[in-house]
């Protein structure tokens, strides 16, 4: 028989996300439940220990891009330590023309850097002057070519969308993909005024809290998940659950099944933070028209080869770590060298590196075994790395079929079918990373506003 359950708030996912808005909902007094599929918390973010290296599965690290990420681990305090990564990660290489070069950090390096040719060298100098675009639908490629020019766009946009889209910037729309620097066209009619006018207004202590530095949590991000899955009660979550949602009146109702109990969930409030893919398995109410957003949205396939080394014997790791564009036609899209930047991560002496491979421009590599992806990598990363004979003492290979949501222009069309359905079906809540952004600060602030949103509606 079926256990009955009436939490004002069911939370489907158990991701970063969902673990944040619970957080927050837990600390107001409001009862509530997740649900979530697989047979743990946390997503694809896991850290595992092995053989002296500490690696990341899932995302590696994050920026501290909003007063909310900060404040996520004031509120753990005590349970989970921020870990700000160091000063060398504030160095970002770029392979061109067999080399690596240091990304421009300031003026006198962007006029001494070989990435940009002399002619947008000098061109940027007009970009404060430049007429602003009209195109809300306006591509990356398009905008970065337009204000600053090719070379800027090969050597600077590419690798950096690279590694945090695994995408193509004549793909991606600005206005959803990047929406700070859309808004900084668009408010100050240039990324270099908008810069400058942005960084001289007063901050308050709170604004403060976005450093911008990179971060993970002190032993890995696992243990963010962790103490997470902790504050918020393993008795509020159901996992290895498949659940189907019907709407009924003031609500909606879900049957839930996990390997021991049988439950019937109803509830005011349901919020989903799973990807599009996922939703038509659980809301079978949606006609065709309204899930073709969801199904309609593309994501990355990325792969992701960690190699550990107990002796490192290559170049300096004195950097963040390497992109690589397109252009350079390699079979990577970046390396972080993450032992350089997180301690404890490598014996000493030795590195991990964490290599990433595919995205949309080589999808072909999701299909590679694993014998072809590493003969791949040893075609570039040997000569990359200045390390010949690169033999890693430990090599693991990931692949996420689904990696990274691509907001191109077809978003529009799903951001408005998710107004829609929210109006259509009071008490609905369509989050996760199908919008407002893909990074983790974009997720936990996402979280954290959705339960501020239902504590007002529900005390």
């Amino acid at each position: 028989m079926a256990e009955s359950l009436k939490p004002e708030v069911v939370i489907i996912g158990a991701g970063l996300t969902g673990l944040t808005m619970a957080l927050y909902l837990k600390k107001a007094g409001i009862d509530f439940k997740i649900i979530e599929k697989s047979a743990k918390t946390g997503g694809v973010i896991q850290t595992i220990s092995e053989k002296g290296f500490v690696y990341e599965t899932g995302p590696n690290t994050g920026v501290v891009s909003c007063p909310e990420m900060t404040e996520l681990f004031e509120e753990l305090a005590g349970k989970c330590e921020l870990e700000i990564a160091d000063p060398s990660a504030k160095r970002r290489l770029i392979w061109k023309n067999q080399a690596w070069h240091a990304l421009p950090s300031g003026l006198i390096s962007a006029v001494g850097t070989p990435l940009f040719t002399w002619y947008d060298k000098f061109r940027i100098l007009g970009e404060p002057f430049r007429k602003k675009g009209n195109n809300p639908n306006e591509t990356l490629a398009n905008l970065v070519k337009r204000r600053m020019g090719q070379s800027y766009l090969d050597y600077a946009i590419d690798p950096f969308i690279s590694g945090i889209y695994a995408g193509d910037p004549t793909k991606l729309v600005t206005k959803y993909a990047m929406p700070k620097l859309y808004n900084l066209e668009q408010e100050y009619g240039s990324f270099i005024k908008g810069a400058m006018k942005k960084a001289k207004l007063p901050k308050t202590d709170r604004d403060k809290k976005a450093t911008k530095e990179v971060f993970s949590a002190k032993g890995g991000l696992g243990r963010l998940i962790e103490a997470l899955t902790v504050a918020v009660g393993t008795e509020n979550i159901l996992l290895s659950a498949e659940t189907m949602v019907k709407p009924i009146a003031n609500g909606f109702q879900l049957q839930v099944t996990t390997p021991e109990h049988l439950f019937t969930l109803e509830t005011s409030h349901l919020v989903t933070t799973c990807g599009g893919y996922a939703l038509t398995g659980f809301l079978p109410f949606l006609n065709e028209n309204e899930v073709a957003p969801f199904n309609n949205l593309k994501y990355a396939e990325v792969t992701q080869v960690l190699l550990g080394f107990k002796k490192w014997k290559g170049m300096s790791l004195n950097a963040f770590g390497g992109l690589v564009p397109g252009k350079e036609n390699k079979n990577i899209l970046g390396v972080l060298f993450t032992s350089s930047f997180f301690k404890g991560r490598a014996p000493e002496g030795g590195a991990l590196l964490s290599v990433f491979m595919g995205g949309t421009k080589r999808p072909d590599i999701a299909k590679m075994d694993n014998d072809e992806i590493e003969a791949l990598l040893n075609k570039d990363l040997p000569r990359m790395m200045s390390n010949r004979s690169l033999s890693p003492d430990m090599i693991r290979i990931h692949r996420y079929p689904k990696a990274i949501p691509q907001y191109t222009e077809s978003s529009k069309e799903r951001f408005e079918m998710i107004e829609q359905l929210q109006q259509k079906y009071p008490g609905l809540i369509l989050a996760g990373n199908i919008r407002d952004g893909i990074g983790m600060a974009d997720r936990v602030k996402q979280g954290r506003s959705i339960a501020e949103e239902l504590i007002s509606k529900i005390h």
